[in-house]
This record gives C-alpha cells, structure tokens and sequence, in this order.
C-alpha cells in the first residue's frame, strides 16, 4: 500500500527531519516537503517487506537515509544503505527500493540545468 500527502511542510517553522514521517503498517508513505516546477523534496517512510516498483526517471534523484537501512537497485547493481548516507540515481536510470527492515529517506530531484 503506498500513501502519499501533497501538502507542503509549513515555510519558517523549525522541524525533526526523521520526524517528518512515520511507519505504517505494510505501507510505504510519502510526504512532500518541497515542491516546485524545478524539483522537489520529498519524505518516504518504507515498513518491512515493503517496496516500490521499478521506474526510470528523467532527473538525478538524491536519495538520504535517514533511519533504517535501505536495498536499492541501480541498474542491476544492488546497494545497501545504511543511516546517513546517500546515493545519486543518475537519471534515466532503472531503479527500484526493496525493505528487507524499515527505513525513512529523504528523495531530493532538480529538475533544471539538464539544459547544458
């Protein structure tokens, strides 16, 4: 089961970033932090077991775990990532999360300067 809040974090107001989103039961649950025509910031929260399918986007995509460890797929090359690091998706990349344990990310995608 995948969720997903559109609204925008409130502007000028301090937050706890692991704290933005929770778990679910059997669900993966995203909240959007930013968005705007040239990117977005986004939150994911993935319980145990869970996993989002495989897609190709036309962007870099920044991917910070921020609790939990994560399995990502690049391209057929498997990536284990752990609390605090991060990984770029290259654009037009296949690529696809699987939960092996919980986990929470923050998805960060510029959406200009692909231009050059």
């Amino acid at each position: 089961m995948e969720s997903k809040e559109t609204t925008e974090l409130e502007k000028g107001k301090a937050h706890i970033t692991v704290e933005i989103i929770q778990y679910l039961p059997n669900s993966v649950v995203s909240k959007t932090i930013i968005r705007k025509i040239t990117g977005n910031i986004t939150a994911s929260s993935f319980d145990a077991g869970e996993e989002l399918a495989e897609k190709t986007a036309p962007f870099d995509n920044y991917i910070q775990i921020i609790d939990g460890e994560a399995e990502l797929t690049i391209k057929d090359k498997k990536f284990r990532l752990s609390k605090g690091e991060g990984i770029i998706i290259p654009a037009h990349s296949s690529h696809f999360f699987n939960a092996n344990k919980q986990f929470k990310m923050i998805s960060t995608v510029i959406k200009s300067g692909y231009e050059v």
